[in-house]
């Protein structure tokens, strides 16, 4: 614990790093104070019923990702959910659209222009939510809401541009966090939205423990210590991997080739039990929006069942197919962004070899088994903690907001997140020779 408060406090000597930091605590406070910042023409002490709409299941979900700004019809109220999506797609067009795929082999100047396109289509994408954000606000709120007739283009064509216009500034956000400050802009936009929720939700479960003798001190205190442990088993699951080990041909004097028998040109390729991070379950949450969003336009009964079973987040039905289509997504989203074949020919280029494996084609087959066999591991692992806020709510008749940080993509963000925060931060630390925050770290002494 000491080296750890020393590691903080060494924090603060490097100018660099402590500027970056502020940079980014400022942002983050800028974008939460924006988050309730409430549209023009709505009346913000009519918004309880909007509230309710996002007290649990996937209206919950939705006010998570935009901290808050959902329920609060803030001018962030769509967040940076567009942006996602918009990344999303781009990132799967690239398999097959010849001119991306050229601009992601351009180095810095393609990500520039990836950047750019990815830009205008979340512009896009938020052009089409504005309208039907706001036609949610018509069903939802009471008519004595609205200041202005809701029904006037005036109000419409405002907030769609407004939320529009915010978005592109949460987006504007994030960007410069990452360039100006620590760990990615993006992903701690959304950090600070699911812990800004955490608080009310363990006060709800507290009170319904303490006050209302809803099982006690001591199933809290079981609820807490199971909680870190989901906590520890996503680190392990976001830090895991197999690693393959590699050796290296050395040039002797005469300009022959040799392998290094003694092994010290020996080294890993550290393959991700979990390469594909949150995206699979973001992925499957999308796709479980759908048949209930669909069902909500008609009024038979078959529609209305429909809605009913993928609107219950922690129903049978809904987490059996969110689990089978996370697992699903594990692999796809693993085949896209882990490219073993060239792989194997970059490390054929660089006169390396995978002891017992014939450089080339054989070594990306290799490579491309051991990735097959580890990611259904991975895969089951994720889906287990994604539906494992529904395990406790039927066993341990946990409150429905506090059992979201169980797992699923609530928790997985905040561990993958925060580590790679930390990580920054500690190779900042350890590049000045200070102790770094994890334990890996070591007090690097300066070379005469």
């Amino acid at each position: 614990m000491k080296k750890f408060i020393e590691a903080f406090i060494n924090v603060w000597k490097i100018e660099e790093l402590k500027n970056r930091i502020l940079v980014t605590l400022g942002l983050l406070l800028v974008y939460r104070f924006g988050a309730h910042v409430t549209l023009p023409g709505i009346d913000a002490t009519q918004l309880n019923s909007l509230a309710d709409q996002t007290d649990g299941g996937i209206g919950w979900l939705i006010d998570v990702f935009t901290g808050g700004a959902f329920s609060q019809a803030s001018v962030f109220a769509l967040g940076i959910m567009p942006y996602i999506s918009a990344s999303i797609v781009v990132q799967l067009m690239g398999i097959a659209v010849p001119y991306l795929q050229k601009l992601q082999k351009e180095g810095e100047s393609g990500r520039k222009k990836i950047n750019q396109i990815t830009r205008w289509l979340t512009i896009l994408i938020t052009l089409v939510q504005g309208p039907g954000y706001i036609y949610n606000l018509y069903k939802t709120l009471p008519p004595q809401a609205f200041l202005i007739s809701s029904d006037s283009f005036l109000f419409i064509f405002s907030s769609v541009v407004i939320l529009t216009t915010g978005t592109i500034f949460a987006m504007w956000l994030g960007e410069k966090i990452t360039d100006k400050g620590i760990g990615n802009g993006i992903s701690l936009l959304i950090l600070v939205g699911i812990i800004a929720r955490m608080p009310q939700a363990f006060i709800q479960e507290f009170t319904s423990r303490m006050v209302e003798n809803n099982g006690g001190p001591m199933l809290l205190v079981i609820e807490i210590v199971i909680w870190l442990l989901i906590i520890i088993a996503c680190v392990l699951l976001i830090m895991a991997v197999r690693k393959i080990p590699v050796q290296y041909a050395r040039r002797t004097a005469s300009g022959d080739f040799e392998q290094d028998i003694a092994g010290n040109n020996r080294q890993w390729i550290p393959l991700k039990l979990n390469a594909a991070g949150v995206m699979p379950i973001i992925f499957a949450q999308a796709i479980m929006f759908i048949p209930a969003a669909l069902a909500g336009l008609s009024d038979a009964d078959a529609a209305q069942t429909i809605t009913s079973q993928f609107q219950n987040v922690f129903g049978l039905a809904y987490n059996i197919v969110f689990a089978l289509l996370i697992i699903i997504f594990t692999y796809f989203y693993t085949a896209i962004t882990v490219p073993t074949n060239k792989m194997a020919d970059d490390l054929k280029r660089s006169g390396g070899f995978i002891p017992g494996v014939r450089p080339g084609v054989e070594t990306g087959d290799y490579l491309d088994k051991i990735m097959s066999l580890i990611t259904f591991p991975g895969s089951l692992f994720l889906a287990i903690i994604a539906v494992f806020p529904a395990v406790v709510v039927s066993i341990m008749n946990v409150q429905s907001q506090w059992a979201l940080f169980y797992g699923g993509t609530s928790l997985l963000i905040m561990v993958g997140v925060a580590i790679d925060t930390i990580q920054q931060i500690n190779s900042y630390l350890l590049n000045r020779h200070y102790d770094g925050l994890m334990k890996s770290g070591k007090n690097r002494k300066a070379v005469a």
